[in-house]
């Protein structure tokens, strides 16, 4: 195998083990930024080599673009992007210091009125992008986009002027949600399991798992998902199960489910991994190059999770 600048294994995965298909999978179809954060979750790999293929996506701006979150293609940054960056900073400890201060000027930046992240700012117009993902010259505000980046930064106790507006959003639209779809839920998830005043927190959840239970925008049987309906606009057969809410027995979604739902969602998220050694992507597929860079991206969330709730 070739030197992949990591520290190696003192014991190699066993043959065909799931670990073992999904590091061949690896090093057969993803980009180096997740052969080296896959390397760093499961082969001792440094972050300092995450990091620097990280970098490569990294704008004068701040921000980050280059198709890093597959879906928007082209080179100008963007929140999702951005968001993605974060999420892998904090997965490799290094979510602090001058590089997030400049993401977070980034942020203010590109933030609307009252705030907070738009989805899609306008930049990406003239660039291929999924059409799920609607390009407009004012767009919304967004939970989908500001949750998981409030959530992180806080995680991180990081603290930037632009924190605080982005903050009171993210409890407004929470605590408001009415109806709602599972990506929205799992963002509201990452914000409140962050969130500095845990009491409220742990309340604002409680609802969000009525609502969640309530409006069946969870799977909560493998075996009879005609008794699950798919969310609209969805793509068809993607459903959401209570290891897409709760990525961790800490997380304030577990409480959601009992025992017998999470184990049968891990069960069938454990048998998701396909011949090749990844997991597939279940979201609307519009070309062949977003769906290729995704699959690692996949694969190593749920390699993560397993590994969250041990054997």
């Amino acid at each position: 195998m070739a030197d992949s600048g990591v520290s190696p294994l003192p014991t190699t995965p066993p043959a065909r083990s799931p670990l073992f298909r999904a590091e061949q999978f690896m090093w057969l179809t993803a980009r180096v930024l997740e052969q080296r954060l896959f390397a760093h979750h499961f082969l001792h790999g440094c972050p300092q080599a995450v990091e620097a293929a990280l970098d490569a996506y990294r704008n004068e701006d701040g921000g980050y673009g280059h198709a890093l979150e597959p879906d928007l293609r082209g080179p100008v940054s963007q929140p999702l992007h951005t968001a993605r960056a974060l999420s892998v900073l904090d997965a490799v400890g290094r979510c602090g210091g001058q590089r997030v201060e400049r993401v977070c000027r980034y942020l203010t930046s590109v933030s609307t009125p009252d705030g907070a992240l738009p989805a899609v700012h306008p930049g990406q117009r003239g660039y291929p992008t999924a059409p799920f993902l609607t390009v407009v010259d004012h767009p919304p505000s967004e939970l989908l986009t500001t949750g998981p980046v409030v959530g992180l930064l806080h995680r991180n106790e990081v603290w930037h002027a632009w924190l605080f507006r982005a903050t009171d959003y993210c409890w407004q639209a929470v605590e408001t949600l009415e109806k709602s779809h599972p990506y929205e839920v799992r963002a509201a998830v990452a914000f409140l399991d962050s969130a500095p005043d845990r009491p409220r927190a742990r309340a604002a959840a409680d609802r969000l798992g009525r609502l969640v239970r309530e409006q069946r925008l969870v799977a909560l049987d493998p075996d009879r998902l005609d008794a699950f309906p798919v969310a609209a606009g969805y793509a068809p057969g993607e459903h959401h199960f209570p290891h897409d809410f709760a990525r961790s027995p800490d997380s304030l979604a577990r409480a959601w489910f009992t025992d017998d739902e999470m184990a049968r969602s891990l069960d069938h998220l454990a048998a998701g991994q396909q011949e090749d050694g990844g997991w597939p992507v279940t979201w609307r597929q519009w070309a062949p190059a977003p769906t290729l860079e995704a699959r690692p991206m996949v694969t190593i969330e749920a390699l993560r999770t397993l590994r969250a709730y041990g054997p």
